[in-house]
């Protein structure tokens, strides 16, 4: 990794993982401050069963950090799908030429970094407007992580130009929400309210064959805040069953999250890009600071993150979402219980490391646990180390390992104690394109604008929802085309934003999107049309 020193006062900035070189007074800044995964797991599905058509639960939303920090990146609690591969055990997925076929740890077959859904709550270091809380972003990988799908426009925060036409992938649907490539923010500060996510299969359209075998299984997100309900967007099945077309590998199709049975496992906090202070006392002792981390905390030192964990068989939405779509009876939306099936979670203590290095009494702090009613969370255990609710900040280095302690224990001479993470800048717009799939069909209306809560302009345009960008890619015929339009309008007109889709969270209260986030289609386009982003920018 390259390294980069600037002298500022006493402060190094060390982009790697050095040490403070034992000299007191001398404080220098590192990545690689905190790493780990904070999860759940859950027993196994039961035997022959077909709960692979749906995943959702309810996951706690609060403010992590008191500021907003640069190069600082921690997932809330959320999870990975993947298509289930199971019976391939030893053909490659990842194709020669891609970005997951270089980890060779994840051969033979590298399923479990062949396609992914893993959009949710978090902190991205790419984010461009950070505010304090966290933000919901959608996110897939479609092809081996040589790419990723964020938004109906834009990558997961990589790029501030717009993803090529010919790889966007995600579909707005959602007539009344704006889905900015900067993730949604959320209304005030959130204190461990709850918001529900689920992701269903759902058969917008048909499977086909021809040059591109796909299947019928379009990943829908639904959502479930105080002031929002319903499905936002959907990656579109030709997403995923692309990869064997480019790299001319039949074996491919058929293998995606097109026409898979989807598999989660379970979910967790990744813990990814944390910086950290190094610094030294007058013994040559070397500790380390890193940001301030809050959990919500109850006066029994509980911290509730995920409830309700749910899978779903297509007997719980997509055989009645497929009936109706074919004529048949209206489909409310919501969720049959009929097909869902809420397993038993299971939990176990994290290992956290720094820059490689295991880190030690954290444990003593707190512990992963499943509490009554299958929730899973925190058990804070009143250390004096640190308060209930919040992470060890200081650390010893001592031989191999990083040693969790008070700050009362950390000497003043390292200049640890005062020392200020930097904070997040705003980042340049998000801009797309004024030609190829944006202009042509191109919009019915606008731009407008909104100003969102974490400081940006939002502008969009309304389109008729098969003329939005990500169709465009694809030579769909008009009688195909005219189908889904049609089949869209009838749940524009049918499922209202404050219907239970998703079952009420049994425990707690839902967290509000920012309401900027709302919009009111204009006269004339209230069925049938989308808000689709084309820039977003500080305002």
């Amino acid at each position: 990794m390259k390294r980069i020193v600037i002298s500022l006062t006493c402060l190094t900035l060390v982009t790697g993982t050095g040490s403070a070189q034992n000299v007191p007074g001398k404080v220098t800044l590192h990545s690689e401050g905190l790493h780990g995964y904070i999860g759940f797991g859950h027993e196994p599905l039961p035997p022959q069963s077909n709960y692979t058509a749906g995943m959702g639960f309810y996951a706690a939303v609060w403010r992590l950090v008191d500021q907003p920090l640069a190069d600082f990146q921690i997932g809330l609690p959320g999870s990975w799908i993947i298509p289930d591969n199971s019976d391939d055990k030893d053909q490659p997925l990842a194709p020669e030429g891609t970005l997951a076929r270089t980890w060779k740890e994840r051969g033979p077959t590298w399923s479990s970094v062949f396609q992914t859904v893993e959009g949710g709550l978090g902190y991205w270091a790419g984010n461009h407007f950070r505010y304090g809380p966290p933000k919901f972003s959608l996110n897939g990988t479609p092809q081996c992580y040589d790419y990723e799908v964020g938004s109906p426009g834009w990558s997961f925060f990589y790029s501030n130009e717009a993803l090529p036409d010919h790889r966007l992938g995600v579909a707005q649907l959602s007539n009344r929400l704006l889905i900015p490539p900067d993730a949604l923010p959320f209304a005030g500060n959130p204190d461990g309210e709850f918001l529900g996510y689920t992701w269903m299969a759902l058969p917008f359209t048909d499977a086909s064959a021809g040059d591109m075998p796909t299947g019928d299984q379009s990943w829908t997100c639904f959502l479930s805040a105080a002031n929002f309900k319903g499905p936002i967007a959907y990656y579109i099945p030709e997403t995923w069953s692309k990869i064997g077309r480019i790299f001319k590998n039949p074996y491919l199709f058929g293998r995606g999250l097109d026409a898979r049975p989807g598999t989660m496992g379970g979910g967790a906090m990744e813990i990814n890009t944390v910086p950290r202070f190094d610094g030294a006392d007058a013994h040559g002792t070397n500790y380390s600071k890193l940001p301030k981390l809050r959990f919500p905390v109850d006066a029994d030192g509980r911290s509730f993150l995920v409830q309700d964990v749910t899978y779903y068989s297509k007997a719980a939405l997509y055989d009645a979402f497929k009936a109706w779509r074919d004529g048949g009876p209206a489909s409310s939306g919501q969720f049959d219980t009929k097909g869902a099936w809420k397993p038993k979670l299971t939990t176990h203590t994290t290992r956290y490391d720094q820059a490689g290095k295991k880190m030690a009494g954290v444990e003593r702090v707190f512990d992963t646990k499943i509490f009554d009613g299958n929730v899973w969370g925190l058990q804070w255990n009143r250390s004096d180390v640190s308060p209930n609710g919040f992470f060890p900040q200081y650390y010893r280095h001592v031989g191999e390992e990083r040693v969790a302690v008070a700050a009362t224990d950390v000497p003043a001479e390292t200049g640890l104690l005062k020392q200020e993470f930097k904070l997040g800048e705003p980042g340049a717009a998000y801009t797309s394109p004024t030609s190829g799939a944006w202009s042509r069909p191109g919009p019915k209306l606008g731009p407008f604008t909104a100003r969102l809560t974490d400081g940006s302009v939002v502008t969009y345009s309304w389109y008729r929802f098969v003329d939005q960008p990500s169709f465009q890619q694809y030579d769909w015929s008009a009688e195909k085309k005219a189908k889904l339009q049609a089949l869209v309008e009838k749940l524009h007109a049918s499922w209202p934003l404050d219907r239970d889709y998703m079952a009420p969270p049994t425990r707690g209260s839902l967290v509000r999107l920012d309401p900027a986030l709302l919009v009111t289609p204009p006269k004339g386009l209230e069925i049938g049309y989308v808000p689709i982003v084309t820039h977003q920018a500080k305002q």
